[in-house]
């Protein structure tokens, strides 16, 4: 392989897959692409612009305005950094409203679609790893490695809880887990690409492995 390789990693949301696949990144000499930022960015966009009285999103309207939305990643101080617009909102997407929605706009053909071809572009010069639902299956399905990442339900629902706790949002376990459950079953079931594994990934277990020993077995069947 004369080019960097290009790796996707799909799985399930809370399995640690953006930060693994930036520290591999790092470790590769690799770009990382976190494509959930871009989905949560198109929802931000919807929060801000497209609700209706009940405070719920018009996908209607989202859809029609899809064509405003510029996004992109910046590298701020080495760490790439999603802008809609040319405003930086990387703290903003990672919102319980935008979590919350996330999986619903996501599910959306057009959506998808608008996202797919900015997705493809950047991967085609090489060196990228990628993360996200639909990596291997849809956005790339021609990756050197394909990796799809798992763990209990319970085990993600702690660590996210903690992650929540640490951001100051105050919430409790079974929430989170509810929530886990609702977008699991959003992302799985949905028409357009749904989160499934794809038939040459790797499947990557970390239920019971922390995030150094996954990084370790994750780089091992990297040649």
């Amino acid at each position: 392989m004369t080019t960097k390789p290009v790796i996707a990693i799909d799985g399930f949301s809370s399995t640690g897959k953006s930060s693994i696949s930036k520290l591999i990144a790092k470790k590769l000499g690799l770009i990382h692409m976190d494509t959930g930022a871009l989905y949560r960015g198109i929802t931000y966009f919807a929060l801000q612009n497209c609700t209706g009285d009940n405070g719920q999103i018009n996908i209607a309207q989202l859809i029609s305005r899809l064509p405003e939305i510029r996004l992109e990643f910046q590298d701020i101080d080495g760490e790439l950094q999603l802008f809609l617009n040319g405003v930086n909102i990387n703290k903003e997407i990672r919102f319980p409203q935008v979590s919350d929605n996330v999986s619903l706009v996501a599910k959306e053909a057009e959506v998808r679609n608008y996202l797919l071809q900015t997705q493809r572009d950047i991967a085609s010069k090489g060196g990228v790893i990628m993360d996200g639902r639909d990596i291997g299956t849809v956005v790339l399905p021609n990756a050197d490695y394909k990796f799809f990442m798992t763990a209990s339900q319970d085990e993600r629902a702690r660590r996210r809880f903690l992650e929540l706790q640490q951001a100051g949002e105050d919430t409790d376990i079974e929430t989170v887990k509810q929530n886990l459950i609702t977008r699991d079953t959003i992302d799985s079931e949905r028409a357009v690409s749904p989160l499934k594994q794809a038939d040459d990934a790797i499947l990557i277990d970390n239920t019971n492995i922390n995030r150094e020993q996954t990084i370790d077995l994750i780089l091992s069947y990297i040649k």
